[in-house]
């Protein structure tokens, strides 16, 4: 058990009161600056798609390519990142926008919105580094906790876990959240799984259309380039989000729980289980956007429908209560938590 499971129930409530009042004063404050934010990466992400596209369409044109390419990388981290994970989560509801509302949003990703909420939002943010219950917890396929139990497999989880998954992390999570394994255990029925399959196979042939025929066709004698460039620009954005996802739950110093550890848990030890189990990632204000603010993973575990823009205003806070009450804060620059996350691959990999 980790020790700061241990605090009192009394040490526990005060701790979740405490957080409790940020999150107040948070949602008390939100306004015309959050509103701005928001609307802000909305019109720089369209820019950045819109020129990606455009160069991309006379890519045989130096240095149309690079330019293209790069922009289009960046518009769709941007979408992933910071706009579909965290407007997805809720945190933009309060306007009251049909635009950018968790209800109306459909990203530019494989998984449909709806199924990725209830595996993300319902599940994993629910029972976060559940062994059991946490389906994120190694995303059934690999070992990641001590807890866990070994089997052979797991010898190649080090090249299934990241060169093989990172670059085609998309296709995979929306596998995923088909959750194909609760058919077998009896726990989804097979017309509920082949419904979400529908869902996933509509949403998927979409997205393979839309990068990989129909703007390449209309890019005339420069459609294999900018194939190329969407198959580049698709692939640098999910190494990019495997790269924030593991380094936000999988370096040492996050931790793993079982169900007897949290049974009869209470919200205030509900807080302490997820500042835990989540680890945040050092940087300037640039690669807090590019992470969609999941640098500060610890704050978004503890307030997933705050606005991202106020996790590094709160982070500070954040880590003071964390210190006041002995709870580790898992924090570093990204190189060392991403060495730290590759260490437990290997790690667990062994029995």
């Amino acid at each position: 058990m980790a020790a700061a499971l241990a605090l009192a129930p009394s040490e526990a409530d005060a701790f979740g009161q405490e957080l409790d009042r940020i999150r107040a004063e948070v949602l008390a404050e939100r306004g015309a600056e959050d509103a701005r934010y928001i609307r802000t990466l909305i019109t720089v992400h369209r820019a950045l798609e819109a020129g990606g596209r455009a160069a991309l369409a006379v890519s045989l044109l130096p240095p149309a390519w690079p330019a293209g390419t790069a922009m289009l990388t960046t518009a769709k981290i941007l979408e992933n990142m910071e706009l579909g994970h965290n407007i997805l989560h809720g945190q933009w509801d309060w306007m009251r926008d049909p635009a950018i509302h968790s209800t109306t949003w459909e990203w530019d990703f494989p998984t449909p919105a709806t199924a990725w909420k209830h595996t993300h939002n319902d599940l994993h943010h629910t029972w976060t580094n559940v062994v059991g219950r946490d389906r994120d917890l190694g995303y059934v396929a690999m070992r990641m906790s001590e807890d866990q139990p070994w089997r052979p497999v797991h010898l190649l989880q080090p090249l299934y876990g990241g060169p093989l998954l990172a670059p085609v992390f998309e296709w995979a999570i929306a596998l995923y959240d088909l959750e194909p394994e609760a058919v077998v255990q009896g726990r989804k029925s097979v017309r509920a799984f082949l419904g979400d399959l529908a869902g996933m196979a509509r949403k998927g042939t979409r997205q393979f259309t839309k990068d990989y025929i129909l703007f390449p066709l209309l890019a005339g004698p420069s459609a294999l380039p900018c194939l190329l460039g969407n198959l580049t620009a698709n692939t640098a954005r999910n190494i990019w989000a495997h790269t924030v996802i593991f380094c936000g739950h999988f370096p040492a110093g996050a931790e793993s729980f079982t169900e007897d550890e949290i049974e009869g848990e209470s919200r205030g030890e509900w807080y302490v289980r997820q500042a835990l189990g989540s680890a945040n990632i050092e940087g300037g204000p640039l690669l807090h956007i590019l992470t969609g603010n999941l640098s500060h993973q610890i704050e978004h575990h503890l307030f997933p429908d705050l606005p991202s823009n106020r996790y590094g205003q709160i982070a500070p806070q954040v880590r003071k209560l964390c210190e006041k009450y002995g709870i580790p804060y898992t924090t570093g620059p990204l190189l060392r938590q991403y060495a730290s996350t590759w260490a437990r691959i290997w790690r667990m990999a062994l029995p």
